[in-house]
């Protein structure tokens, strides 16, 4: 029953905490990352990143990523392909230059210097996700093209990470076999579109046949959750896949009725879990000694994938404002970053005695990349 007790002191706190910076002019979800890193770990010690609180926390991410994708316009998405795959492209290239410049700079091997490009390539999107929705910015140009910048760049982030481990990596880790990994990550793409084209609304119309309560949102949340784990069977982060499937819903009859039941479920109980699981992962223990490490880490990650990003839109002719904003929101690193590191670490193809150090400049740039985004939006008109 202690999980019970955590639960309820994480639903209330993010609860006031998300009031507390909306009212203060920031994004609700920066007061919800800062409880996690108040109550846990770090600071309190109230909160630890047990499994049961993991497992809330992944439900929590593909849920957001579920809604997302519901409330996205596909047509919007198919339209600002070409920005996204140039904003993934250059917002991996930058951070895979800097980073591995700076770790050889550092005295690290080479494979341990390109692995932190690797880890600070991965874009995080679920919690720009959050701040586009809370400023009703999610179909837009911006939008549409952090969205599809984020499955590009989890795509090309797997691939790297499939290079890097089979061809540096010990052990288990390092026996990825990357022309196998492909080929079912292709044959997955080729799922997607059958789902998105007949699987979803055959399925949504027997489910309103059935005489159950919420049969619709029950066969949603099913169809949210198989992706979600066929993707990560494949490779690829299970958010790909649950932001397929609310592509999928989106393009039925039931898109309203889904999207009401489902953020029901998610915003009341699951996101909440993810957004403070995010700050369990900060520890102080070496940021006095490694202060300086972590503080241009940190400064890296942020102003390589920012002006990356921005770079990338900016060569598809979107304007300035436009492509910053973008940049901002690319910038987040959170549960991608987190779990190649932990890859990485498995493999030896990362020093422990700089994990935790990792670790905190993820966690940090996760919680700056909402302000910036917030920012840059400012910079953007609301019809963009």
């Amino acid at each position: 029953m202690n999980y019970i007790g955590q639960i309820a002191l994480i639903l209330i706190l993010t609860l006031l905490a998300g009031a507390i910076s909306q009212r203060v002019g920031m994004p609700a979800v920066i007061g919800q990352l800062l409880v996690g890193v108040l109550l846990g770990p770090g600071l309190l010690g109230i909160l630890q990143n047990t499994a049961l609180m993991h497992a809330g926390s992944e439900i929590g991410v593909i849920i957001l990523m579920f809604i997302a994708g519901i409330e996205s316009d596909l047509d919007l998405l198919r339209k600002y392909f070409k920005p996204a795959i140039s904003v993934a492209a250059i917002g991996v290239l930058f951070p895979m230059v800097a980073f591995t410049v700076y770790g050889q700079w550092l005295g690290q091997s080479f494979e341990k210097a390109i692995f932190w490009g690797v880890i600070f390539a991965a874009t995080s999107v679920s919690i720009s996700v959050e701040v586009l929705r809370e400023f009703k910015r999610l179909n837009t140009k911006e939008g549409a093209t952090i969205l599809g910048a984020a499955v590009v760049d989890d795509i090309i982030a797997v691939i790297l990470l499939s290079i890097f481990v089979s061809s540096f990596g010990v052990g288990e880790a390092g026996k990825t076999n990357l022309v196998v990994t492909t080929g079912y990550q292709f044959i997955y793409f080729v799922l997607v579109i059958a789902v998105v084209k007949w699987g979803a609304p055959v399925l949504l119309k027997l489910a309103e046949r059935l005489p159950v309560h919420g049969s619709v949102a029950i066969t949603s949340l099913f169809l949210c959750l198989s992706m979600a784990w066929l993707a990560d069977a494949t490779g690829l982060s299970a958010v790909v896949g649950a932001f397929f499937a609310g592509v999928a819903v989106s393009q039925t009859e039931f898109q309203s009725e889904v999207s009401t039941s489902v953020s029901s479920v998610g915003y009341t109980f699951f996101i909440p879990i993810f957004f403070v699981s995010i700050g369990l992962d900060m520890t102080f223990g070496g940021i006095i000694k490694n202060f300086g490490f972590i503080v241009i880490m940190t400064g890296l990650a942020i102003v390589t994938k920012l002006v990356g990003g921005a770079i990338g839109a900016r060569l598809t002719n979107l304007n300035w404002h436009s492509a910053i904003a973008i940049g901002s929101g690319m910038v987040s690193r959170g549960e991608m970053a987190l779990i190649i590191a932990q890859i990485g670490l498995g493999a030896h193809l990362m020093a422990t005695n700089l994990y935790s150090e990792i670790i905190i400049v993820i966690v940090l740039s996760t919680i700056v990349a909402p302000l910036l985004l917030k920012w840059s939006l400012g910079h953007v008109p609301a019809k963009s």
